[in-house]
């Protein structure tokens, strides 16, 4: 999946286990079909369960031996962690490798607010949240604790997050040196040439030898396997015998390869923004679907914003809209907003808004603006963050790794280029960013690729589970919300929001979702097989004229 910006500003890497560690530089044992790595079994090796369950026993009996409750030693968070103080954090130990469970250990970083019984509310036990990416910290999740329409989940359930092995100080992984990153602009070209696209596909395999050279022997063992597994024992050292996840976008993969490893051990599970778990889409197919899903909201946003031509004055109809961002596309190929922000990060802010609608009034007032000729609004909003380089680098560098070693990848360019070249004629607002965000994974210098999971074969049926989708959710697009309930089988409920696109539905959008959740979280009880959802009002236009286009800001929900 595709990384994003998650709330509050944190950067994650907006959408994946290789068991033999890779030399510095080591190159993918060669193949002669299109894949590039040996796949391997779908859910580990044996000594790899025994050793998640040897830990996870262990982090059990640690949290027993405090009265029942968590064996995490909460104290206060380090300032780095920027959470006020009656968040409580903890460190928790797992090992690199779960097949050597008294091998080399990781610390994972954990944040936590207590339930706070409001009302006489008993404690239902903790909620973990993973907001997805892969590259996402869960870290500020306590803070939802506090927003309206969450008061009654907050006063039965501790808000735990955590910041995923990888990410922020969870044994951070890095490909590279955030200080030597381009800090913009970034130019690309509509149509990329051969000689352009032979440029990426070079800095792909530096960029992959690089996550090999700084991470060493580690780099097999970013995975969604070991991602789960982390989870278990993280339930364990909370005192649960049963997870209770909200996991959204790549959070929803991780909950779904948790459910088919550990069964018994689900007890909630809200699933928002569904990826496709059909092991044939995992992870090449699933992008090229993504890059299609984009194209689709980035005609709704143009649809949106023709529908305010009073207010934006940028066309009736989306293909005028259209017309306006490519000329001031061409005016940044020449003359950078800002200095700046070039056309790669013209789209990468405009991707946006195929995410989000709640950024559909800023952008589209960005670009009325400069069609005036003020490039200030655009220049706010598309210019990358130094502050931030290191922190999107440790994202991006997560992201690829876990995509990467979750599953074979097409090893040879011709591949790339066919599929992405045929994509690019009927979507081409994000096909080729996202194919060479991706590239990576062609060369990625791991021998073995895990093969993906197949989720739903597990042997025992699972308890209620919730899933949630946008209908026109470009990230994740609809049909893996189906195809994710028919693998968790009849105890699975669907909460459509009809109509709407949004990434990430659970949280203040829709109140007729959030009641589905908040009943399903309180009580266990779901809606039914597939229920439906009216959609969230569309954002408000805002005027150039008063003022404030350049000045509010968006909610960006948790999800990436």
């Amino acid at each position: 999946m595709r990384r994003r910006t998650a709330r509050h500003g944190s950067v994650a890497a907006a959408l994946f286990l290789a068991l033999c560690a890779p030399t510095a530089g080591a190159a993918p044992v060669p193949r002669t079909d299109d894949t590039n790595g040996t796949p391997h079994n779908t859910t580990g090796t044996t000594a790899e369960s025994a050793g998640a369950a040897l830990v996870a026993r262990r982090a059990a009996l640690a949290a027993a031996s405090r009265g029942g409750g968590a064996g995490l030693d909460f104290r206060a968070c380090p300032a780095v962690e920027g959470l006020p103080s009656r968040v409580r954090c903890a460190t928790l130990r797992v090992p690199l490798d779960y097949a050597r469970p008294d091998g080399p250990q990781i610390s994972l970083t954990v944040s936590r607010v207590a339930a706070n019984g409001a009302g006489g509310a008993a404690r239902q036990g903790s909620l973990v949240q993973n907001p997805g990416g892969p590259g996402a910290s869960g870290m500020y999740f306590p803070l939802v604790a506090d927003l309206p329409g969450w008061e009654r989940i907050a006063a039965a359930y501790d808000f735990v997050g955590y910041a995923p092995r990888g990410v922020g100080r969870s044994a951070p992984l890095s490909c590279t040196d955030p200080a030597a990153r381009p800090r913009g602009p970034v130019q690309e070209p509509v149509h990329p040439s051969p000689a352009y696209k032979a440029e990426r596909l070079a800095q792909a395999r530096a960029y992959a030898n690089g996550c090999a050279r700084r991470a060493g022997a580690a780099l097999p063992y970013y995975t969604t396997l070991n991602n789960a597994r982390d989870l278990h024992v993280l339930r364990a050292a909370l005192g649960e015998e049963g997870l209770t996840l909200m996991g959204a976008s790549y959070g929803t993969y991780l909950g779904a390869v948790y459910a088919t490893l550990y069964p018994g051990h689900v007890r909630r599970m809200v699933l928002d923004s569904a990826v496709d778990p059909d092991p044939r889409r995992v992870w090449y197919r699933n992008n090229l679907d993504q890059a299609r899903g984009f194209e689709g909201r980035w005609h709704d946003f143009r649809a949106w914003v023709a529908r305010h031509h009073g207010t934006y004055g940028l066309g009736t109809t989306p293909a005028a809209v259209q017309a306006g961002y490519e000329r001031v596309r061409d005016a940044v190929a020449r003359v950078p907003a800002g200095g700046n922000v070039g056309t790669g990060e013209l789209r990468a802010a405009f991707l946006q808004a195929a995410y989000y609608d709640d950024v559909w009034p800023d952008r589209a007032a960005a670009l009325a603006a400069f069609l005036r000729g003020d490039p200030s609004l655009l220049a706010a909003q598309a210019a990358p963050d130094p502050a931030s380089a290191a922190e999107a680098e440790n994202a991006t560098a997560v992201y690829t790794a876990v995509l990467c070693n979750d599953a074979p990848w097409p090893a040879d360019w011709a591949t790339w280029d066919r599929d992405n070249t045929e994509l690019a004629r009927t979507a081409p607002f994000e096909t080729w960013a996202n194919a060479f965000l991706n590239l990576p994974c062609a060369s990625w210098p791991v021998r073995e690729r895990q093969a993906p999971v197949a989720v739903g074969s597990q042997p025992e049926r699972l308890p209620r589970t919730l899933v949630v989708a946008a209908e026109r959710d470009g990230a994740t697009p609809y049909p893996g919300a189906l195809e994710l309930q028919r693998r968790l089988g009849a105890g699975s409920s669907l909460v459509t929001e009809t109509g709407a696109g949004s990434h990430g539905v659970v949280g203040g959008r829709n109140d007729c979702v959030d009641r589905h959740v908040e009943r399903y979280l309180l009580t266990g009880a779901t809606p039914g097989w597939r229920v439906t959802c009216t959609p969230h009002p569309e954002p408000a236009p805002v005027s150039l004229d008063d003022g404030a286009a350049g000045a509010r800001r968006a909610l960006l929900p948790p999800v990436v």
